[in-house]
């Protein structure tokens, strides 16, 4: 059975299902409220969603990602906050024998009321509560009250407790919510809370609507098996690390995926299907959903059936030591149970893993000596890893999910170590953290390289969007608020100047040549990088870049800006992962080439596409047509002299207005002349 076929019986028999169903279910998505914690002003409330959305949505506070606003928000995440919801029960649901109210997500520590009486305290953003509130319900008027904690103040209290242990590196390793929440090296710390996931009521006489759901579900998944299998055995050059489909080797072209937004109920299904169209169309056939962000919507799953696109989806653990008490061991089973019975079914999941890049820090961050763990307290934090991670997720997901691949933890060995070219998959992060070229790779590409990558500036309307005019410059405040990586600008500037521009004429650019050119870095890095690792197959057989979008607009690795439009980066990765042909990779660094000043002509082909030239050769030439939702077909490409390039804007008709919008610059501009121009 196809992805597609697959789909379409499953959306059958739902709607099958929900048509002769013996029970009635109701969403409460209207009438919510929330305040502040110990004041009377209720105000009307979004959910799903988050208090940052809707203190945003009332203009009490500014747009969080806009300028230096990020560190004045701090303080939503250390008082309390309450949302409520008044709901009548028609005479039918209410003489049913069975009423459950159920909450697909709670973000995170909340105290549930009906009618004044406390119904449960939840502690898990990726747990599904439900509870029955029949005894509780009246006829009429029901109020519904949720009371959410600041989970910062929670996890300080939790970690003070286990002194004088201490959990590397973060003390958000104490609770179960999205870890990049709390801040990453891409993204904003807005720790939030709310009702982040969809609140209903389940009435039932026999069988709840959740049981026959998750039948029909299990069915499905009996009847479809992907067939795709991971192959990890010894050979003459190590260890393999594969994946495999009725028996045939897959040479796996993709990237990893974070959340598509810092606050992670806002994103639509619309969003989802443009973010993987982006994936589909550069020639991926995998992304990798990172342990430090949410078990994704059912919106990302289906379209990643329906596209074809494989999973490769970690468990929600990343960058930390765990705890190992039996409350947290409890709580993260009952996740674990939920979200793989939710998630099974989906064709595209080829691959649980335990965490990210825990195994790797704790063998070579560091860890034991900046913490001072040795002796019993090392033993202690290993034992607890090796517990939760090597014996109880694989039991319980087999339990479950029996047959389906799991890895402990991605990578399996450190990249400063031999083993990681060998054995399993590698995050080579000797290019960018180590400063080191990615002419490396013709020597350190290791089996399946699951992480690398190259930052790269946002473009220019992106960047126009989260600052002022008087903040257009790198050493803003706004500017460096949007780099999160430590050392950032300035591992960027080694690169920079590694392989395209003296220093001199570095520190002369303006912010939006600087953008342009950081782009072009990124581009030729990913490039040629990813020419190398095809290059070596079958020894290595898997590519999946660091990373594919960004959850807020800000310098980082990703290919596509937070508006979805795509950085040059883009463009290198869709030609380098074509099918058609291998890539090869390009010796001549940009700096190393002779440029010259091109002068540009432009025709219309027809209503979708029109024709570019230049006089001379011309070097990574960026055309814009200003503001608006598409891109172009190709960027950041080289023309010939004299030979024609074919371009289209997406589906829009080329009219004469927009044509004289458009506007082309080339790597001549910004290391050859003395007044760049950047369109």
């Amino acid at each position: 059975m196809s992805f597609r076929r697959f789909l379409f019986v499953f959306r059958f028999l739902l709607i099958s299902f929900l048509s002769n169903a013996q029970q009635a279910s109701s969403i409460l998505k209207e009438g919510w409220q929330w305040r502040q914690a110990g004041t009377n002003n209720w105000l009307s409330a979004t959910v799903p969603g988050s208090i940052h959305t809707d203190l945003l949505a009332h203009n009490i506070i500014p747009d969080p990602f806009f300028s230096t606003n990020e560190s004045t928000l701090r303080w939503i995440d250390t008082v309390g906050w309450e949302y409520r919801n008044e709901f009548l029960i028609d005479a039918v649901n209410f003489s049913r024998k069975k009423i459950d109210l159920v909450f697909d997500g709670l973000d995170t520590y909340a105290d549930v009321y009906l009618n004044d009486r406390l119904l449960l305290k939840a502690d898990n953003m990726f747990r599904q509560w439900k509870v029955n509130i029949k005894p509780h319900l009246n006829r009429n008027n029901n109020t519904l009250l949720i009371r959410f904690h600041p989970a910062k103040k929670v996890t300080d209290s939790l970690a003070v407790q286990a002194l004088p242990l201490y959990l590397p590196d973060n003390n958000r390793v104490y609770v179960r919510k999205a870890q990049y929440q709390f801040g990453w090296d891409w993204g904003p710390t807005f720790i939030s809370c709310g009702v982040w996931k969809k609140v209903w009521i389940d009435a039932y006489d026999e069988q709840s609507e959740t049981d026959s759901l998750q039948e029909i579900k299990d069915d499905l998944y009996v009847k479809k098996k992907n067939n795709i299998t991971l192959v990890q055995q010894p050979d003459k050059d190590g260890i393999s690390f594969f994946f495999e489909k009725d028996g045939k080797p897959i040479y796996i072209k993709g990237a990893n995926w974070i959340p598509a937004d810092a606050f992670p109920a806002r994103p639509t299904r619309d969003d989802y299907r443009k973010l993987l169209q982006m994936a589909r169309d550069a020639n991926m056939n995998m992304l990798r959903v990172w342990g430090g962000g949410i078990y994704e919507d059912d919106a990302f799953y289906d379209l990643c059936d329906e596209m074809g696109i494989m999973v490769w989806q970690d468990l929600m653990f990343a960058g930390g030591m765990y705890p190992g008490d039996e409350n947290f061991f409890s709580n993260v089973k009952e996740e674990i149970k939920y979200q793989v019975k939710r998630l099974r079914h989906h064709p595209c999941i080829v691959l649980w893993c335990g965490n990210n890049e825990i195994d790797e820090a704790w063998h070579n961050w560091g860890w034991q000596k900046q913490y001072n763990l040795h002796g019993n307290d090392s033993i202690k934090i290993w034992h607890d890893y090796t517990k939760l991670f090597k014996d109880s997720l694989p039991q319980w997901i087999a339990e479950v999910d029996p047959g389906k691949p799991y890895i402990p933890s991605s990578p399996l060995h450190g990249w400063g170590h031999k083993e990681s070219f060998r054995e399993g998959d590698s995050h080579y992060w000797g290019l960018w953290w180590g400063l080191e070229d990615w002419e490396q790779f013709h020597t350190k590409t290791g089996r399946f390289v699951s992480e690398y990558g190259m930052q790269a500036m946002p473009g220019r309307e992106q960047i126009e969007s989260f600052t002022n005019p008087s903040e257009r410059q790198l050493q803003s405040a706004a500017i460096i608020s949007h780099q999160k990586a430590n050392q950032g600008f300035q591992k960027l500037n080694h690169y920079l100047q590694r392989y395209f521009i003296d220093s001199a004429r570095l520190q002369r650019l303006s912010l939006y040549d600087y953008s342009y050119l950081s782009q072009c870095l990124q581009y030729y890095v990913l490039s040629n990088s990813i020419a190398v690792h095809r290059s070596k197959e079958p020894f290595n057989m898997g590519t999946l870049l660091w990373q594919l979008n960004d959850c807020w607009p800000v310098c980082s690795w990703s290919i596509l800006n937070y508006d979805k439009k795509p950085k040059a980066g883009w463009y290198a990765v869709k030609e380098a992962y074509r099918d058609d042909i291998k890539p090869f990779a390009d010796p001549v660094a940009p700096k190393q080439r002779v440029l010259n000043k091109p002068s540009f002509t432009y025709k219309i082909i027809d209503d979708h596409s029109f024709e570019m030239q230049s006089d001379v050769d011309a070097e990574f030439v960026f055309v814009n047509a200003g503001k608006g939702n598409e891109y172009f077909s190709d960027n950041y490409f080289s023309l010939k002299a004299g030979k024609p390039k074919r371009l289209s804007i997406g589906k829009q008709q080329i009219k004469t207005t927009w044509f004289k919008k458009i506007r082309a610059m080339s790597l001549y501009d910004v290391l050859k002349s003395e007044k760049a121009d950047f369109p």
